[in-house]
């Protein structure tokens, strides 16, 4: 079984950074300290309203970390032309809403296919690998490999906010829909709210094969650093996964 890749979203430096103006903290250093701690890739959501990743944090992360970067970005005309531009290794589109905290759900590619469809094409056509971030259904799943892209992350918030019974349940539905992915020839990513508590059964899913987890990360870095919860989050994977001396 391959290691499972863990792409750490610093969107949240820049949230604490924009709370006073002015260049601290700054996510270039949070993402460089990442890579030293063990991440696979670096994760960043340029939201419309620029709440959090600026324009120049994204032109520094291309320019400054060798890690690859998973750029998440609404499907609009002015997110496409940004990414276009820099060509990231990946660029995730997410559905995304003014109003919200956070993400609150996963995109619904079958009411949206006919926007999600030439956005998809301009960035498979650019050499762009496209992921849609979705909600663990067969019918988001078969929406996603209709419209050609190669992989799908499973929206696993809900999981992380039910206990008991209601949990096991979402679970199940999660590692269902990772093995549909995989029968689908989709390359299947998880994440949103994942913690050192919830992270291990979704890492032992076998067709899981990136997590990406930003705010719970940078929450426990007020606490005990942010090398020491990476490497924490990546020791945890590794254990569920159970390949602790695989390389990817």
């Amino acid at each position: 079984m391959s290691k499972l890749r863990l792409g750490v979203n610093i969107d949240h430096v820049a949230t604490i950074r924009n709370a006073r103006g002015g260049p601290h903290p700054d996510p270039i250093r949070a993402a460089k300290m990442a890579a030293s701690a063990g991440a696979d890739g670096i994760t960043a959501h340029l939201r419309e309203d620029r709440r959090h990743i600026s324009d120049r944090d994204i032109d520094r992360l291309m320019a400054e970390i060798d890690l690859p970067l998973n750029l998440e970005m609404a499907a609009t005309e002015e997110m496409l032309a940004i990414a276009l531009r820099h060509k990231p290794h990946a660029c995730c589109i997410v559905p995304e809403r003014r109003e919200e905290r956070t993400t609150e759900g996963g995109l619904d590619a079958a009411a949206h296919h006919s926007h999600l469809l030439p956005i998809i094409a301009k960035l498979n056509d650019a050499g762009i690998r496209v992921s849609l971030f979705i909600e663990p259904s067969p019918v988001q799943l078969a929406v996603a490999k209709a419209m050609g892209a190669p992989v799908v992350e499973l929206h696993t918030g809900r999981y992380c906010e039910l206990e008991g019974a209601a949990r096991e349940a979402e679970l199940l539905r999660l590692r269902k829909a990772a093995e549909h992915a995989a029968e689908l020839g989709l390359e299947c990513h998880a994440g949103h709210g994942l913690s050192f508590d919830t992270v291990g059964p979704v890492a032992a899913i076998p067709s899981v094969q990136e997590l990406n987890i930003g705010h719970f990360l940078i929450g426990e870095a007020i606490f005990g650093g942010l090398d020491g919860a990476i490497r924490r989050m990546r020791s945890l994977m590794d254990r569920a996964r159970g390949n602790m001396g695989l390389t990817a």
